[in-house]
């Protein structure tokens, strides 16, 4: 291929070393003390402007000698790679030798200021050697060669999954009726208001601390410590309050890396702040996905057997996409009870930015296509879509064909509220033309069952210290990213101990301070931190209620910790305040300081693919939506939707009733208008890289919301209290799609629903998808259902 030269945005690098204070590469020496600028360096990524190509050479020799330029690095001073998944290491924190997608970093630069690097920038020159770019599952499939990783299982796809889960074909022979259904889900990106940004910091001693606005602290630090090649012990990473997450603060990110090593060359602190552009870049964000579905049912709607395809355009790098693939499916059988499953799921790798975990990870896109599915069987027998759904619900406490253990289960209250809230009845194919109602279910985890990496050791931990004035620190390492965790912890700490939240000084996400959470992802802290925060607070409760038993000459059955006091229950005038409860407990056992932890049960499953849907609670979510439809130019309103959310137990309602409405709004987006594509015609460069071209809902289009919280407490959740982060995004998409149909007897089978597929449905009954990739499905892996006698492993 021709070969291309290209500057903007590159830069070369050798080793860099610190020597008497000067930072040395190649030959070119730069005296920090002779710039007379502040101390603090900035950071700027040159980025590729090829989607797919081998880098045949960076000279960043010119953008060395610029004034103000203090050092510069490439993919060869970070030659060890990462990944979030121990199964995808195949991240650089700087391309080495190939680039994956337009935005793919390259070269860092640190100087005095922002501008200086940016200007520098522009003086690096690359020489690209194009190759074949890949833009969708299709082309992944069409050109095996050249591979974008060379550890993908086939050609350019990264994974392919088979599962069978029950006897199929008996399944489809005892069905009255059977459907299949295509659907589309464009992938999207999580639009955080707060860019990534990081800061390191290099101490003469050889300790790096690196603040960052991640969600995932303990991961950034395992990843430090194997890149930089670093002592973990010797690494701190603080996760600073997050200006929203969304998942798409889940993984490492190169910058992370870079600036690090920056500060290790340099010995001065770097930071860097991505532009609005360069988090599009960053993504991590919604797989697109194709959908197919196959269902039997019989008359009245109960399901004998599901088979699910699903093919994910995975971008670039693996990011989660192993998982993604398995999410794809795992979750269905958790709503709806399924005695027989399959799925099947295909992952690829693309010259497009890496998706990843975005609100609801890998199930939005089927939980739309199963909910849209299902409104279709429900036409084709007469049903009314909610009645059928609400006789085929999963029992509680049951096992799931594919092991999953369902534990408390409220859907069944969920629909009964959003069914009367809404006037379902009076509405439901009786509104004018144009006007419309839709319904849709949805569930999800609170917190995966297994770590990332798979230990024996707790998930989460926290220690709590106790003051001799009456204040408890607690210490955690989950990070705050706007969901209210830290109040959450203080909450429930404080319920045990009998004082207020606000006597509660929280510390979290350092991984100096703070024992390990494995991060704010999958709805999993409130119940998880949760769990082992009970078990600190109890802990410290056990040693004060000895001393004051002591104290008092009273049974330590018989006491009470309440309103900061600890008294005798059948005497509450005798007691003593919370404060000197502590210092009878110092004088009696020393420093008070306690210890919690918490690990998920033991998943049923024992197949391979089994550790990716456990949790210890799933939450439950009810939705319906009205919505009007201009029908001369396809513009889709929603002017209220009426949702309830099965959330366990509220902990805190007003903070509960936020994540519900909050997720009701990016639900919204991703309908009607969110996409993230790209310009596979002319390079492959991301359409619209900024909030001005990449559309999401503002105040105008946000509905009226009426939320219901229904609480039906878990056992396995701090006080009952199961997830309310993710869960409600789910139905919020099926119940527009289902709702626009009944407005204009018109199927859009494609989220999101834009006014030319909403033209195009009126014009010929249906848009969306028409044909599926060709893939060659391995031999699935058998596992007999619990009621055929299995024990969750696979048949040998």
């Amino acid at each position: 291929m021709n070969e291309r030269t290209h500057r903007a945005g590159k830069v070369v690098g050798t080793s860099f070393r610190r020597i008497d204070g000067r930072a040395k590469v190649t030959g070119l020496t730069k005296f920090a003390d002779d710039l007379a600028l502040p101390r603090m360096l900035a950071c700027k990524l040159v980025r590729s402007t090829e989607a797919h190509a081998n880098i045949k050479r960076v000279d960043v020799s010119r953008a060395m000698r610029k004034k103000g330029v203090v050092a510069i690095i490439t993919g060869k001073d970070l030659p060890i790679p990462f990944g979030i998944l121990p199964v995808s290491q195949d991240e650089h924190a700087l391309a080495l030798d190939k680039v994956r997608y337009v935005g793919d970093p390259v070269v860092a630069i640190a100087a005095v200021d922002e501008d200086v690097a940016f200007e520098a920038m522009d003086l690096v020159r690359i020489e690209y050697e194009p190759l074949q770019p890949i833009f969708s599952v299709e082309d992944a499939l069409k050109h095996p060669t050249p591979q974008i990783h060379d550890y993908a299982e086939e050609g350019n796809l990264h994974r392919k999954v088979s599962l069978e889960f029950g006897d199929m074909e008996a399944g489809w022979r005892e069905a009255e009726h059977t459907r299949e259904d295509l659907i589309f889900y464009e992938g999207n990106t999580h639009l955080p208001m707060e860019q990534h940004a990081a800061l390191a910091q290099f101490d003469p001693d050889g300790k790096l601390t690196l603040w960052s606005s991640t969600q995932t602290p303990h991961y950034v630090h395992r990843a430090l410590a194997k890149v930089l090649e670093l002592p973990a012990s010797h690494i701190r990473v603080i996760a600073t309050p997050n200006g929203g997450g969304f998942g798409g603060k889940s993984d490492v990110f190169n910058h992370e890396i870079a600036v690090a090593k920056l500060a290790m060359i340099t010995g001065r602190p770097v930071k860097i702040a991505l532009t609005r552009e360069e988090v599009f870049y960053a993504h991590r964000g919604r797989h697109p996905a194709l959908m197919w579905v196959k269902t039997g049912v019989k008359k009245d709607g109960s399901i004998t057997a599901m088979h699910f395809r699903s093919w994910l355009d995975g971008g670039g790098y693996g990011s989660y996409g192993v998982a993604s693939t398995y999410y794809s499916g795992a979750l269905q059988t958790v709503t709806y009870h399924v005695p027989r499953y399959k799925f099947e799921g295909a992952r690829a790798f693309t010259n497009k930015a890496p998706c990843g975990p975005k609100r609801g990870h890998g199930t939005p896109q089927p939980r739309t296509a199963l909910e849209i599915h299902l409104d279709k069987i429900a036409e084709d027998l007469g049903l009314d879509p909610v009645q059928m759904r609400r006789k085929m619900l999963v029992p509680a406490d049951s096992l799931t064909a594919n092991y999953l253990r369902v534990g408390s289960m409220g859907l069944g209250a969920c629909i009964d509220k959003v069914e009367e809230g809404s006037g379902w009845r009076a509405k439901f194919r009786k509104l004018p033309f144009g006007r419309g109602v839709g319904f849709a279910c949805g569930s999800y985890l609170s917190g995966a069952g297994l770590p990332i990496y798979w230990n024996n050791m707790p998930q989460s931990g926290v220690q709590l210290k106790l003051d001799r004035s009456g204040g408890v620190c607690c210490f955690c390492g989950s990070t705050e990213i706007g969901q209210g965790s830290d109040s959450v912890l203080a909450a429930i700490v404080a319920e045990v101990l009998g004082i207020d939240p606000f006597d509660i000084r929280v510390v979290t996400a350092d991984t100096d301070l703070t024992p390990v959470d494995l991060g704010s992802y999958s709805s999993r802290v409130t119940l998880m931190t949760g769990n082992a925060a009970i078990q600190a607070a109890e802990r410290a409760r056990d040693l004060l209620t000895q001393a004051v038993a002591e104290k008092l000459l009273v049974s330590p059955v018989r006491l009470e910790f309440a309103d900061r006091r600890v008294f005798d229950v059948e005497e509450p005038s005798k007691g003593v305040s919370f404060a000197e409860a502590v210092q009878l407990a110092e004088a009696k056992f020393g420093t008070i300081g306690t210890v919690g932890s918490y690990t998920p049960p033991a998943s049923a499953g024992r197949y391979r693919g089994s550790g990716v849907g456990p949790s210890p609670a799933y939450s439950y979510t009810a939705c319906v939506a009205e919505v009007e439809v201009e029908a001369d130019t396809g513009i889709v309103k929603v002017p209220k939707i009426w949702i309830a959310h099965d959330i366990g137990r509220a902990i805190n309602p007003t903070l509960v009733v936020g994540q519900v409405e909050g997720s009701v709004y990016m639900a919204l987006g991703e309908a009607l208008m969110e996409e993230q594509a790209y310009r596979t015609k002319v390079g492959g460069a991301h359409k619209m890289p900024s909030m001005l071209e990449y559309k999401s809902p503002t105040t105008r289009e946000m509905c009226e919301v009426v939320t219901y919280l229904v609480e039906d407490p878990d056992p396995n959740g701090p006080f009952g209290a199961k997830e309310v982060g993710q869960g409600p995004l789910l139905p919020v998409m099926p119940a527009i799609a289902n709702a626009v149909y009944d407005a204009v007897r018109a199927r859009v089978d494609q989220i999101p629903i834009t006014p030319d597929l909403v033209l195009k449905a009126m014009r010929a009954g249906r848009a969306g998808p028409m044909r599926v990739p060709e893939v060659r499905w391995p031999e699935p892996i058998r596992v007999p259902t619990p009621w055929e006698g299995g024990d969750g492993r696979a048949k040998p």
